[in-house]
């Protein structure tokens, strides 16, 4: 588990859900001292403790070693013992989401083990195996057997419905004390900047979420699950009273996947840009800030075909707002691909709406992964063509393109010369690079007469690699 943003919580049934309308502040003292118990009692089946252990190999170490002076002398390694093995155990909660065993919670909770375990309010224990894994979404599905015993799941709702101020219940093992349930309200909607994914758009809330909560569900008062809790704003590791929560339509896109029996397939939207501040939007004739502008548009995709234009402002997908791009995208990620969602766009001081078709991320042109090798200062580094549905696998900008490095090869001369994962090739002694192919042909031939001047693209920062 990650040792500082993490958080859980529980989920909840009541009877049917309330309208809109019906929500009201309490009118005397007697609807104050009303109880959750009826609604956790009827949820807290559904919440479990995952425990995960993986085996890791730990160096015997002389504290003799911290020497800066004997380690001149002798070194790191004649003088150290052999390697022991080390199991690491940590812990985390979920939410079971489908009678027949499947379990939602944090892919941080049980990413690298080895064994996953997962144990039920009644204390009754099963072993899980991982059906999808999705780092993108910090989300992940696990199935255990219920072996005929019937499972309290939970249902997800439709977590567009929720609305600040609305009250909540978060359920979870808060260091391993024991399942824990804390009330608190929704603080806010759309946070996304807190950094974790760059697919989502957290829930705030203010109920007491801690290390070994992750994983857990966030129940409103209709005992339906708004969201999965992910991580927490701490200083000391403790709560603050801010917590975030992926939304139930992120968590229903993935579960979707994991019933369907493959990976997560997302919609692409074709189209880069940036927030609107206040500044931008005095220039382009905007009431106030929000919306995205958009930059470019990827030929062919679906932008291109929804209409969409460079100087275009999408302020809202399917009648919700958005304000920076990470809120588009997850606005477009959280619906099917075969869909098509409305846009509201301001153009040239005109509002209007197009419709956007959602279509998977097309591999063109194809990866064709290559293992450079040779005398030359990439060997050992390996690289693939980028394509949209690269990009999006590995969170690039959809329009990316070029040559990227996948890995880099432990003591090859890529590694010695500070090529990174991630890196786009550019260009090798001034001839752009297109394709893996060409690149390898590149560097297969003589250096200049000065060696190799290579530029990479590294976090948008265009860096010249020079070997003599």
């Amino acid at each position: 588990m990650r040792p500082i943003l993490l958080l859980f919580a529980a989920a909840m049934l009541l009877p049917a859900p309330l309208a809109a309308d019906a929500k009201r502040l309490p009118k005397n003292q007697q609807e104050i001292q009303l109880s959750f118990a009826p609604l956790v009692r009827q949820v807290a089946p559904g919440v479990v403790n995952i425990y995960t252990r993986r085996v890791t190999q730990q160096q015997a170490r002389s504290p003799i070693f911290d020497d800066p002076v004997f380690r001149r002398f002798f070194g790191d390694g004649p003088l150290q013992g052999a390697p022991r093995q080390r199991i690491q155990q940590s812990l985390g909660s979920g939410v079971i989401v489908d009678r027949r065993g499947l379990v939602v919670t944090n892919n941080h909770v049980i990413e690298g083990a080895e064994e996953i375990t997962v144990a039920l309010h009644d204390r009754r224990e099963f072993d899980a195996e991982l059906v999808l894994a999705d780092p993108r979404t910090d989300l992940a599905v696990l199935r255990i057997d219920p072996k005929g015993s019937k499972l309290t799941a939970l249902d997800l709702m439709d977590s567009d419905d929720l609305e600040v101020g609305d009250l909540v219940l978060a359920i979870g093992n808060p260091f391993g004390v024991g399942q824990t349930v804390t009330s608190g309200i929704v603080s806010a909607l759309g946070r996304t900047m807190v950094g974790t994914s760059d697919t989502q758009s957290f829930i705030q809330t203010d109920a007491a979420i801690n290390p070994g909560n992750s994983g857990g569900a966030l129940i409103t008062m209709d005992g339906r699950v708004a969201g999965i809790n992910t991580a927490i704003f701490s200083r000391t590791g403790g709560s603050h009273g801010i917590g975030f929560a992926i939304p139930a339509n992120l968590v229903a896109s993935v579960l979707h996947a994991a019933q369907a029996g493959h990976g997560v397939q997302r919609p692409w939207l074709g189209a880069s840009g940036q927030s609107v501040t206040s500044e931008l939007a005095q220039s382009l004739g905007l009431e106030r800030p929000g919306g995205v502008l958009v930059n470019t548009v990827v030929r062919d995709s679906p932008a291109a075909r929804a209409g969409l234009r460079p100087g275009d402002v999408v302020l809202a997908v399917n009648g919700k707002e958005v304000f920076d791009p990470r809120g588009l995208k997850f606005r477009i990620v959280t619906r099917n691909i075969g869909e098509t969602v409305a846009l509201d766009v301001f153009r040239k001081g005109t509002r209007r709406q197009v419709s956007l078709p959602l279509l998977a991320p097309p591999e063109n042109p194809p990866r064709e992964q290559i293992e450079l090798s040779g005398n030359q200062p990439l060997a050992g580094a390996l690289v693939a063509n980028l394509s949209p549905a690269l990009a999006e696998e590995l969170g690039l900008d959809e329009g990316a393109s070029g040559v990227i490095v996948l890995d880099v090869a432990r003591g090859s001369p890529a590694q010695r010369f500070r090529v990174r994962p991630g890196d786009v090739i550019l260009s090798v002694n001034g001839a752009d690079v297109g394709r893996t192919r060409d690149l390898q042909v590149m560097l297969n031939g003589e250096p200049g007469a000065r060696g190799w001047a290579i530029r990479l693209e590294r976090r948008g920062q265009v860096i010249t690699l020079a070997v003599r």
